[in-house]
């Protein structure tokens, strides 16, 4: 992402917050018990929607070898507590309808939950995105007061990052039934998707909502399926020293960034955090904004630059600790005082405030020196100049509001993947996945909506191994085999390019979109030209919940208009044919040609090219005997006009020539 419009759009939704769900209501006939005497999870409440169509798995707590008699309706089951206490029962498959009444018994102690139906359950994650509440979207205030569907039923979870899963069950988040109130918080693109199902399918709809904005992929996945796939080993086991103990977790991984810094930064290498290294050419930066905004030159730079500043000191206030403040850096930082590590941290918006030990400052001139990372988005140490600031130990306040000066260091095209800190939420190893998914438990699902990648663009090819592992991760954890995947494709965000790029958002969109076509249960919505190229944040997810509603349709059987692909790429007499299936009912709009294919051929050399639709084909009638691929919509933000029927534009793509 090259716009610092991404941090400061992204700063503003979570200022707005995302409430956590709220705990669940149950009616319990019996004495408070111990949390280790519970009988149903905290997932099984008033208001819930189970699967229909396969046996329902009910779990819970209760005294070791302790039975359970468990009923719904009128079907039942028993099962007998293990030696930790944990109890699982399959209830008979059951069809769409209700309320009933869930009921566990078990001795004197009963709990039962009401107004309980059978329908299809949905799962939407990623995040922003996805996350992106129905009070943001386009025409909110119509949509909101019109949300009032007492068999679609919403469980919103509340952002819950951990090194490792809970042991102690508790509850994440709360059904209710739609509503005004119930709806203005809730994930406008799962909203609109599951409303838009309930307009076409006969049965309620239970809709569970858990996102995270900014969140990367490997944060979603389980400990096992991060393990299985290979080079995260380092992270796993700084991640477990950190659940035992995170003082030993933050020195593991305190030795794995100064590494990565000292292998990879021309900076450190240069010693450029030494007191010895002259800053006097370094160019001055602003204290304060996004460094896209504030300085000319880096208006679309990620990578590291490094900032200095110079504080002078008494003898007497240079024998004092001290607190050093810098407010948020995006997105990581190294930090030396006198050239002294003093803390490096992650996260775009998390405030740096690193402890200056006695005998680390020095009378006279202290040099203040930090590198910052930026990987995608705002970089810089962006918050108010004010709260840059050293803190003495006697309380005195060394202003560092002004003086600074940045001098750059590496391009990130230039630098291997960064370290990412494994417990930190969101772009951490596991934590989201730990503290979001895991409390769900075997809750079973019809089906998974996933709208992220945002901030996965750096690793296309990775992402391709990483989201067909979250489909077989999420599988196995809701003990759903035959669980539908549905994947928003990467709406077009960023400039504008007049010339063919080689664009990381694009390479993203194929991932997905490779990723989809191998799995006979995934579907694609794509979303190319319902973005904005301004903000990372489009407001029109209205259209992003009808086209993954016609996906999940599809993936039923149901006849559905879906997005065109091409089905074949081959060399003719007058050119390259581009084929697409007789359906795909091709049209140009605003032309009359097709516009956004090029041809590429060695060293990835690709031109913009002519294009004619002739019946289920578009024709490239400039190609040559060197041109090797074709692609489409290839930029971060593509011009494109190709679509199929019901306004479902056709797939961006890159494929080899046959």
């Amino acid at each position: 992402m090259r716009s610092f419009l991404f941090a400061a759009v992204a700063a503003s939704a979570l200022a707005a917050g995302i409430p956590v769900g709220a705990r669940a209501q149950t009616s319990i006939q019996a004495p408070a018990q111990a949390p280790d005497a519970i009988l149903l999870d905290p997932m099984f409440q008033d208001h819930a929607v189970l699967q229909r169509g396969r046996p329902i798995a009910v779990w819970g707590r209760a005294t070791p070898g302790a039975v359970i008699d468990v009923a719904l309706g009128q079907a039942s089951t028993r099962a007998t507590a293990g030696s930790d206490g944990v109890w699982r029962a399959d209830l008979p498959t059951q069809t769409a309808g209700g309320p009933h009444v869930l009921t566990a018994r078990s001795g004197a102690m009963s709990q039962s939950v009401s107004d309980v139906m059978i329908g299809d359950v949905w799962l939407c994650s990623g995040q922003s995105n996805m996350e992106f509440a129905v009070r943001q979207a386009t025409n909110a205030e119509s949509e909101i007061a019109a949300a009032n569907d007492p068999n679609l039923r919403l469980f919103l979870v509340g952002r819950s990052s951990l090194p490792a899963p809970s042991t102690a069950p508790h509850a994440v988040g709360q059904w209710r039934a739609t509503s005004p109130q119930s709806v203005r918080d809730f994930s406008a693109a799962c909203y609109f998707m599951g409303r838009d199902l309930r307009r076409s399918e006969n049965a309620p709809i239970g809709l569970i909502a858990a996102s995270w904005g900014g969140s990367i992929i490997e944060d979603w996945l389980s400990r096992d399926a991060i393990q299985a796939l290979g080079g995260h080993d380092q992270a796993l086991d700084a991640l477990d020293a950190y659940a035992r103990d995170p003082s030993k977790g933050d020195a593991i991984w305190r030795q794995v960034t100064q590494a990565w810094w000292a292998a990879n930064d021309p900076g450190t290498r240069q010693g450029w955090h030494l007191p010895r290294t002259s800053d006097a050419d370094w160019a001055p930066i602003p204290a304060e904004g996004f460094w896209e905004s504030t300085v000319p030159g880096l208006a679309t730079f990620d990578g590291i630059v490094w900032m200095r500043n110079t504080v002078q000191l008494t003898a007497a206030q240079a024998r004092q600790a001290a607190t050093l403040e810098l407010g948020p850096v995006d997105d990581a930082d190294v930090t030396w005082v006198n050239g002294t590590y003093v803390g490096g941290q992650q996260g775009w918006d998390t405030p740096r405030t690193y402890a200056v030990p006695a005998g680390t400052l020095k009378a006279g001139a202290n040099v203040i020196a930090l590198g910052v990372l930026d990987t995608n988005g705002g970089g810089g140490a962006w918050g108010p100049a004010t709260n840059k600031r050293l803190v003495l130990a006697d309380g005195t306040v060394v202003s560092l509001s002004s003086g600074w000066r940045h001098r750059v260091a590496a391009p990130l095209t230039d630098l291997p993947n960064p370290p990412r800190t494994p417990w930190i939420g969101g772009s951490g190893t596991t934590t989201l996945y730990n503290g979001m998914i895991a409390p769900l438990g075997a809750y079973s699902l019809k089906g998974m909506a996933w709208y992220q990648g945002e901030s996965n663009i750096g690793d296309p090819t990775g992402y391709r191994r990483l989201l067909p592992a979250l489909f077989a991760d999420w599988r196995r954890r809701f003990d759903s085999p035959d669980m539908r995947a549905l994947v928003v494709q990467l709406a077009n965000f960023g400039p504008a390019s007049a010339q063919p790029t080689n664009s990381a958002w694009a390479g993203l969109r194929e991932s997905q979109r490779a990723v989809v076509n191998a799995d006979p249960l995934a579907g694609l919505a794509v979303a190319v030209d319902i973005g904005d190229r301004y903000d990372i944040h489009p407001t029109n997810k209205l259209e992003v919940g009808r086209r993954l509603a016609l996906e999940a349709r599809r993936l039923d059987g149901q006849a559905q208009p879906v997005s065109p692909q091409p089905i074949a790429v081959n060399r003719g007499a007058d050119g390259v044919h581009v084929r697409y299936s007789a359906s795909a009912q091709l049209v140009a709009y605003g032309s009359n040609r097709p516009v956004g294919f090029e041809l590429c051929g060695a060293d990835n050399a690709c031109r913009f090219v002519d294009a004619t639709l002739a019946g289920d084909a578009v024709i490239l009638p400039a190609a040559t005997a060197t041109d090797l691929k074709v692609r489409f919509c290839w930029a971060d933000s593509p011009v494109c006009n190709l679509y199929g029927p019901a306004g479902l534009p056709a797939v961006p793509f890159e494929a080899e020539i046959r």
